[in-house]
């Protein structure tokens, strides 16, 4: 079944009157960093004050107004959804920790809310655990691109195996998707790159009584934390980098940081396939060739799609989109992929894979397109995308075509887009990020991630002034939660502020299971799209 629309309750607000956005765009040519720098002493703005309410099940949710643009600190605002739960045991209370999503586009307050059952006890003991929505995302002012019939249509028609023509084609929807971002989101869309998030969160930081800041961020939320460390590096108390950004790269070399994730992305998929070849009684897929199988199963559905029970078609781009995301969960997910793969095959749309994107998801997908196109420098030249573009799609073939030439979603899909990008960079981060002075920050890579390469985790812990690299042995996305030794070194800095040795290796993957699982392994999402409800919950997982 199609997840049915759920959106969140939305208390965000952009207070005051709106400007013209010709004047808007006029303004906002510069970056705020390099306003700051030129400014001999900033305005500070004001602290958010915090009026906590009940909002069920032990949590405490409240709004906090922080400014839109901060080059006018005291102008106009844009209220954030925050919420937190305070620490079990009072007696023990270290401060707050802040838990950030992957994304950008997951909402901080529902991640909070879903994961705070399966945080390790000793977190849940030392700190008040506190979550938000980030602007423009969730209930703070949710930025919207296209709306979800025109989402409904482009990811409809898209392909799992593109003709050689689909790059004007691609082209052409992704200048229609950033007009669609201007047009609807005009006022904000300039202000919601990652400085000003950094910026957000040292204001409610400070909100909550807190000297330093106490931090897990997973996925991009490893570069939001990044960008704080950089701007505040004296307010670190302790940062857990999951997931990692190599920096320099995302922000200034954008095809340097997209070919390594295509490549990560093909090669999980192709290790996967290869187990599959091996262990076909496991898996059930490919009658003895699976890569075959999965080229031919994509190539059905593109000319024969499969109606859901909805109403929808599900071709072959949905079905390499959800391989895309949910072969994060690592091999404990290979035995139901194989499975799934198979129900494909006899054209059953109960299979997962075959379930397209909705509206959902949607709320996730126009953000996740936004917030990287301010945030990064894709140079403008046409001919330069169409050659990268190309030569991505070539290197990985087994998804790779689909994501280069589909309509703006994924990380994998955002060049176009970004290359014709005309809603301003104004709130992007432009300064080093060695955060010299700060206090020790855990960076955190897996090798086999199909998301953010192992290499970009150990970019970053060299790029960073004081840091340390804990390597998980694995596959799939992030460690916290898919590794018990990582979650324990995890808990253990938080808490403590100790640093893993240099060095240190935890190579305890969940292994897939002999049979085919009827029920979803611990910390997967495997029930969750089963049953139809919101497939982009985040969750960070439990170790059994």
């Amino acid at each position: 079944m199609t997840a049915p629309r759920s959106k969140p309750r939305r208390f965000g607000r952009i207070t005051a009157v709106g400007v013209a956005l010709t004047a808007l765009m006029t303004a906002v040519t510069g970056t705020a960093t390099q306003v700051a720098a030129s400014s001999k002493t900033p305005e500070k703005p004001p602290v958010p004050s915090l009026a906590w309410t009940d909002c069920q099940g032990g949590f405490e949710c409240a709004n906090a107004d922080v400014p839109l643009d901060y080059r006018k600190p005291h102008g106009k605002t844009i209220t954030l959804a925050v919420v937190r739960k305070k620490a079990a045991d009072q007696t023990k209370r270290k401060g707050t920790l802040f838990l950030q999503p992957g994304g950008p586009g997951n909402s901080g307050v529902d991640f909070v809310r879903n994961n705070y059952a399966d945080l390790p006890a000793a977190l849940r003991d030392s700190f008040d655990v506190f979550g938000y929505d980030v602007r423009g995302v969730g209930r703070s002012s949710p930025l919207t691109c296209f709306d979800d019939a025109r989402y409904t249509r482009a990811v409809t028609e898209a392909k799992g195996v593109p003709g050689p023509d689909a790059f004007e084609p691609a082209l052409r929807q992704a200048a229609e998707f950033d007009q669609a971002c201007v047009d609807n989101t005009g006022e904000l869309l300039p202000y919601i790159g990652t400085e000003y998030v950094a910026r957000d969160i040292d204001l409610l930081r400070e909100a909550l009584g807190e000297q330093q800041l106490t931090y897990y961020g997973r996925s991009f939320g490893s570069y939001i934390g990044t960008v704080y460390a950089a701007m505040f590096p004296k307010r670190v108390r302790a940062l857990a980098l999951d997931g990692a950004y190599d920096p320099v790269h995302y922000r200034d070399r954008p095809y340097a940081y997209d070919r390594p994730q295509y490549l990560a992305l093909d090669g999980a998929m192709g290790r996967f396939l290869d187990w599959c070849a091996a262990d076909q009684a496991t898996c059930g897929f490919g009658d003895g060739d699976p890569r075959a199988a999965f080229e031919k199963l994509k190539a059905d559905l593109d000319a024969n799609p499969v109606p859901t029970a909805n109403g929808g078609q599900a071709g072959g781009y949905t079905l390499v989109y959800r391989l895309m995301f949910n072969i994060n969960e690592g091999k404990v997910i290979w035995p139901e992929f194989g499975a799934a793969l198979r129900k494909a095959q006899l054209r059953d749309n109960t299979s997962f894979l075959l379930r397209p994107p909705s509206p959902a998801s949607f709320d996730f997908l126009g953000p996740n397109v936004a917030v990287e196109c301010v945030d990064r420098d894709y140079p403008s030249d046409l001919g330069l995308l169409k050659r990268k573009v190309t030569s991505f799609a070539k290197a990985a073939p087994l998804l790779g075509p689909a994501m280069a030439y589909g309509p703006p979603t994924y990380d994998h899909q955002h060049a176009t887009a970004c290359v014709q990008w005309t809603g301003g960079h104004v709130s992007r981060y432009d300064g080093s990020y060695r955060a010299k002075g700060s206090a020790p920050i855990l960076v955190l890579g897996t090798t086999g991630d199909p998301d953010t390469p192992y290499q970009d985790a150990v970019a970053l812990s060299r790029q960073l002034d004081n840091a340390s690299l804990l390597t998980f042995r694995a596959e799939g996305h992030t460690a916290f939660g898919r590794s018990a030794c990582a979650t324990d070194a995890v808990i253990d800095y938080l808490v403590n502020r100790k640093v893993p040795a240099a060095g240190t290796t935890c190579a305890d993957e969940t292994q897939p299971p002999s049979s085919t699982p009827t029920t979803a392994p611990p910390g997967t999402t495997l029930s969750e799209l089963r049953n139809g409800v919101n497939e982009r919950v985040e969750r960070i997982g439990s170790v059994s």
